[in-house]
């Protein structure tokens, strides 16, 4: 098959490429993009290590061919800080809740969840359990990755402390 022409939005950068058709988007992310924080686990969309934002939705980069996503606008973990280096709110929570061992995971629980709290501002700890089950993380636990997102959604929600 001939190369195929992309425009992306990645992180708010435009990308043009001359890409494989079977390139998927998690290896144009890495490898094109240089954006490494997208992580490959399973490689058959299983652990949600590779989970990025494509036009707003968390997807599996190991999924998706990049040509599917022309014309899209790509969020990575890189893209989840502020243009100067502030971490978001989510972001600050698993520092400060321990969500994070030894961090292969991290980028798409954090992703995963920015967009998870997007559509469900105030979760119940049973749907913030549920919405990450689709992430795999073999060093936590998973009880620092809950009371991270329950302490950013409090946050967002403006009632620190609360339960």
């Amino acid at each position: 098959m001939a190369d195929v022409e992309i425009k992306v939005w990645v992180n708010g950068a435009l990308h043009h490429a001359t890409i494989a058709p079977r390139l998927t988007l998690a290896d144009f992310l890495r490898v094109d993009c240089g954006l490494t924080g997208t992580h490959l686990g399973c490689e058959h969309g299983v652990c949600g290590a590779c989970t990025v934002l494509v036009d707003g939705e968390a997807v599996r980069a190991c999924l998706l061919f990049a040509v599917q996503t022309d014309g899209a606008e790509i969020t990575t973990i890189e893209g989840m800080a502020s243009s100067d280096g502030e971490l978001s709110t989510i972001q600050c929570a698993f520092r400060d809740h321990h969500g994070l061992q030894c961090g292969f995971c991290t980028p798409g629980f954090v992703v995963s969840a920015t967009a998870f709290l997007r559509e469900t501002p105030d979760p119940s700890d049973t749907e913030i359990r549920e919405a990450l089950s689709g992430n795999i993380c073999r060093c936590t636990g998973y009880q620092g990755i809950v009371e991270a997102v329950r302490a950013a959604a409090d946050s967002i929600n403006g009632s620190e402390g609360s339960e």
